[in-house]
């Protein structure tokens, strides 16, 4: 098995990568970081890809955007540039949390520049905006996203004592996860450096902003956007964050003209990936082997 190796993608943007074949990009959420994708880098490597990483927009503080720009388009458009820098011009997409997010948003606005796509623990995010805060079980679960909006307060909050609070978010969203004071040292560690915490809660600030938020019809309509690349879709039926009926009942067929498979993991929370790697690791070489890289 090959090692992981450090690359720049782009500009000052890192990543690790692993392996050669058709690009498999993968993009990490929150509160998260690249290596959250160690276990599926190794496995896509030793199964004939190039699995390539990247730390998203504000996670690092050379990536801090001066003009404060987290909006889905722009994050979208860092996807594109990513591949452009690697000298790709498709790959597969893979997202968990915010990466699913994101992976939405770039399958529909570049869907040539993809084979696939894989989403975790987050159903399709203009349905996601439309419905959440008007689903009780759901707008309960999600009541963190609004805490988010409360600038300075909630960035102190998140960060007291060592970051209890995202500790505590881990243990909810993933029940059945006994990870390690490492890993979750490891996402403290990288939110703890220059802006870096304000620019990942800046992500929650956008998609809620007032240009963002579903108040008018028009907007509602603008986020039931087509993704028309091939989509798996997979959560575990142990979710803390977002109710994994909610993410099914979220998933339209008609949203996904390429095609949609729709997996619950049963013993797994939000960090799927990472719970329950080998079942994760087999469905996602499923689905990118069954969606072969097209010809150029």
């Amino acid at each position: 098995m090959e090692s992981l190796e450090i690359t720049t993608t782009l500009g000052n943007m890192s990543a690790l990568s692993a392996g050669r074949g058709p690009l498999v990009l993968l993009l990490h959420g929150f509160p998260d970081t690249k290596e959250t994708w160690i276990s599926q880098i190794e496995c896509l490597a030793a199964n004939g890809f190039r699995a390539v990483a990247v730390s998203l927009r504000g996670y690092e503080p050379t990536t801090i955007p001066m003009d404060s720009d987290f909006t889905d388009v722009t994050l979208a458009r860092d996807v594109i540039n990513i591949m452009d820098a690697l000298g790709e011009t498709a790959c597969h997409l893979v997202g968990h949390d915010w990466g699913a997010a994101i992976a939405y948003r770039a399958a529909n606005l570049f869907p040539d520049r993809f084979t696939s796509l894989t989403t975790m623990a987050v159903p399709h995010a203009g349905r996601f905006a439309n419905t959440a805060f008007f689903t009780p079980k759901q707008a309960m679960m999600s009541w963190y996203m609004l805490f988010f909006q409360l600038r300075g307060l909630s960035d102190w909050w998140v960060s007291r004592n060592n970051f209890q609070f995202l500790r505590r978010l881990w243990q909810v969203w993933s029940p059945g996860w006994d990870f390690s004071d490492g890993e979750f040292k490891q996402v403290s560690s990288a939110l703890s450096r220059p802006g870096v915490l304000a620019a990942a809660l800046s992500y929650y600030r956008a998609a809620l902003g007032p240009s963002a938020a579903p108040l008018t019809p028009s907007r509602q309509a603008a986020n039931r956007y087509a993704v028309p690349v091939p989509t798996l879709g997979l959560t575990g039926a142990k979710e803390g964050c977002i109710d994994a009926d909610f993410f099914k009942n979220s998933m339209h067929a008609s949203d996904f003209p390429c095609g949609l498979e729709v997996h619950v993991l049963p013993e797994a929370g939000h960090f799927l990936h990472r719970e329950r790697p080998k079942e994760v690791n087999e469905l996602l070489l499923y689905w990118l082997q069954k969606h072969p890289a097209r010809d150029t």
